[in-house]
């Protein structure tokens, strides 16, 4: 069994939000790249991040945190979600040495970018779908979809 590590990013900090919600968070930590080294020094073999902030804006807000941590571990696999919905995103993070990225709204959005995103950069895609009362959430949790 592989147990994969999280950290969510908000603000820069290390949060848990309460059943989604950005405004109700606890702080973790204050420094997500010694939170990765905590993670790392207790054993991890893989990470996952996700930019909470991102997921919420459509875009990247921590990804100079998330590159920090990829260049302090390079031999780490690290996947990221949250704000990934342009080829632009993807690229910058696997050139910053992310092993994989998750999409997740813009795969409930436009499932042809998955196809798209899968050919252009194979085996580095994850989709990641997230539910809330038996449809998938969107924008980080904030729309609830049609889609069961």
């Amino acid at each position: 069994m592989l147990i994969i590590p999280a950290i969510d990013l908000k603000d820069g900090k290390c949060v848990r939000l309460r059943q989604g919600r950005m405004d109700d968070s606890t702080v973790f930590g204050d420094d997500p790249v010694d939170m990765a080294t905590r993670w790392v020094e207790a054993g991890a073999r893989r990470l996952h991040l996700v930019d909470l902030n991102g997921a919420f804006a459509g875009e990247p807000v921590n990804g100079e945190i998330v590159q920090a941590i990829a260049r302090k571990y390079p031999d780490l696999p690290i996947q990221i979600g949250g704000g990934i919905r342009s080829a632009e995103t993807i690229e910058v993070y696997l050139k910053a040495g992310v092993q994989w990225v998750i999409i997740g709204t813009k795969a409930v959005k436009e499932p042809d970018f998955v196809t798209d995103m899968c050919k252009r950069f194979p085996g580095h895609i994850i989709v990641g779908l997230d539910a809330k009362d038996g449809r998938v959430a969107t924008d980080g949790w904030a729309e609830v979809s049609e889609v069961m």
